[in-house]
């Protein structure tokens, strides 16, 4: 197992490997709203599926608030600050563009709480889908529509950035029990004080047990990792490179020209994490005209049932996952 420590002046220093869970927060500047209406709210959600296809991220649980918003985060490839750099970066570029802004939407970089996942997911669950009931939004967490409490509830379809299954499984392996259970557990939390899990945190930022911290503090220190089993690495796809889906494009399209050149393109800048750069060099072309291409190749697909289907054709079997644009 690879960890590492992203750490630069004062910022804040990240402990990253693995199959880490975090319960990160950003807020808005000066505690300024960071949205406006829902759809701002469904553009912040899809950037949480664009981490999800690009880098992996998968998402326990999250609530969006007006001026911040919480997920409990986990990073199967050891990347933390790639995740939260994309999306929260994503979203004020949209924000401001949006709503004819300019500046800083987020106060200063977001904040991660390396977890202990045994002992406290399931209470991180709780505290986060209660946020909009302790600010007196709702009475119940079933009726506000930006937490993952209707997903948990069933009342939803989870995306598939979204897991449900670490949480409800210390429930009971019993889906519609597991719900139930998990809904008793929250509800017993309304109308009184709970203890606030994330005040145990210290300044090293990790919650969890004494052995836990002891561990992951000896394991950082040495930089040694804890040989584990991590269930979402076990499902890890290998990277697929450009050069891979070059191949499976032209040979689904039967054909080497700029279609297929730009469906290469609006697979790799979906699906994988290759940078701007590193596909404008393997292309030839300027970093702007990749991003261009993107955004056309969005469009037409969006327009073109027959190439529609191709393209889907050939993710699902690239990405080995459903694909829908």
């Amino acid at each position: 197992m690879r960890i590492r420590q992203v750490s630069q002046m004062a910022r804040q220093l990240r402990i990253e490997y693995p199959g880490a869970v975090y319960h990160v927060t950003s807020r808005g500047n000066q505690r300024n709203p960071i949205f406006f209406r829902d759809s701002d709210r469904t553009a912040f959600l899809g950037y949480c599926q664009g981490a999800h296809d690009k880098y992996g991220a998968l998402v326990h649980c999250y609530c969006l608030m007006d001026n911040h918003f919480h997920l409990l985060l986990e990073t199967p490839r050891c990347n933390l600050s790639q995740i939260m750099h994309f999306i929260n970066t994503s979203y004020t570029i949209y924000f401001n563009t949006k709503h004819s802004r300019v500046g800083h939407l987020l106060q200063g970089r977001f904040k991660a709480i390396l977890i202990q996942t045994d002992a406290y997911a399931q209470e991180l669950s709780r505290y986060i889908h209660l946020n909009p009931v302790r600010a007196e939004i709702v009475k119940n967490p079933i009726d506000y529509p930006w937490s993952s409490y209707r997903e948990f509830m069933g009342q939803r379809v989870p995306p598939r950035w979204l897991s449900i299954a670490l949480i409800l499984s210390y429930f009971g392996s019993d889906l519609r029990l597991a719900r139930n259970r998990y809904a008793d557990y929250v509800a017993e939390a309304i109308g009184r004080t709970i203890k606030d899990p994330l005040r145990e945190v210290g300044p090293s930022l990790i919650l969890g047990s004494e052995d836990f911290i002891a561990q992951i503090k000896k394991t950082f220190l040495s930089d040694k990792a804890e040989q584990r089993e991590v269930p979402a690495i076990r499902g890890l796809k290998e990277k697929i490179d450009l050069k891979t889906i070059q191949g499976t494009v032209e040979q689904t399209l039967n054909t080497k020209n700029k279609l297929s050149r730009n469906v290469i393109i609006f697979l790799c800048r979906k699906h994988t994490d290759s940078t701007l750069g590193e596909i404008a060099e393997y292309f030839h072309l300027s970093k702007s005209a990749i991003d261009k291409i993107d955004q056309q190749m969005r469009t037409l697909i969006a327009k073109d049932r027959i190439l529609r289907k191709a393209v889907m054709e050939d993710a699902n079997r690239l990405f080995k996952q459903e694909w829908k644009v």
